[in-house]
């Protein structure tokens, strides 16, 4: 798969480092950095992943279904599962990997920027991505002539990433350092490589950091009650509240009140209906009388 048109300067950078990790130091290096990678990659699962440098290939050795390799032109493809484009620029979907590997490809690059941008951008939510590089504190790094021959770029820190991560909105999760051997050797021992390993001493030749994509905390929203609902009335709601006399001297109101209502119901319930004047039913009465007299 190629859509980009081949760069001779990357090709030429490709093909050094490749002879570099083929040369007893290189390979040292490269079991060291797989050892490093190795409780990382455990922890890790799904379809796809992709491993963007010259060595050979070290995300095969996760339990993911399909490991890509790249390579900058079709001269340079050493396996089937290859993609072959500039590492700025990845025919690739959106969040379609779930592990990328940048294999200390930012120092051998012109625009390092863009192939992180291009990295973090196919990388899932949920995946990784991880990132090995040229520490420059290291027993190499001090000198910068002494830098190998497609690694003339500037060296960075982990604490550099890390401001280049935060911008394409990733966070390190963890930073090991690979690679102890003492100043003026090609070679380091394994009894070195087991104290370095242990204390984690940022006095190696190279580094690995592992990033995740960085989560945006959300305050959740506390919803009010409704103020009408269903079928309950106003005065359950209480929209409408029932006033009630207070103190002494309204309970004494009251009582008066209510005694003087039964004391007309009780009256109007004893005098009889005649006919006449519902006004005055006693008067009535007598009139009738003197007639029948």
């Amino acid at each position: 798969m190629s859509i980009s048109p081949p760069d001779q300067s990357l090709q030429a950078a490709v093909r050094q480092g490749r002879r570099f990790w083929a040369s007893p130091p290189g390979q040292a290096l490269w079991r060291a950095e797989r050892a490093c990678l190795g409780p990382h990659c455990e922890q890790h699962r799904g379809m796809v992943s992709l491993q963007l440098g010259m060595a050979p290939l070290m995300s095969d050795m996760c339990p993911i279904r399909h490991s890509l390799d790249w390579a900058p032109s079709t001269e340079l493809v050493r396996t089937e599962n290859c993609l072959v484009c500039l590492p700025g620029s990845l025919p690739l979907a959106d969040d379609s990997v779930d592990l990328v590997v940048l294999h200390h490809l930012l120092e051998a690059v012109d625009q390092p920027h863009h192939v992180l941008q291009e990295a973090a951008r196919v990388t899932r939510d949920d995946g990784r991505l991880v990132i090995f590089g040229w520490h420059p504190f290291g027993p190499t790094g001090l000198r910068r002539r002494y830098h190998p021959a497609p690694w003339q770029h500037q060296w960075r820190t982990p604490a550099r990433l890390r401001d280049w991560l935060t911008f394409v909105d990733f966070e390190i999760e963890r930073v090991d350092y690979c690679g102890f051997r003492l100043p003026g050797r090609a070679l380091g021992s394994d009894r070195l490589e087991t104290l370095g390993r242990r204390y984690n001493l940022p006095l190696s030749s190279a580094y690995l950091v592992v990033a995740s994509r960085r989560s945006i905390p959300v305050q959740p929203i506390k919803l009010r009650a409704p103020v009408l609902g269903g079928g309950k009335s106003g005065a359950w709601l209480g929209l409408a509240r029932e006033t009630r006399p207070t103190g002494h001297h309204g309970c004494q109101t009251s009582n008066r009140t209510s005694m003087q209502a039964a004391g007309r119901m009780a009256a109007d319930a004893a005098a009889p209906l005649t006919p006449g004047t519902a006004g005055e039913p006693c008067r009535s009465s007598k009139r009738e009388s003197l007639v029948e007299t």
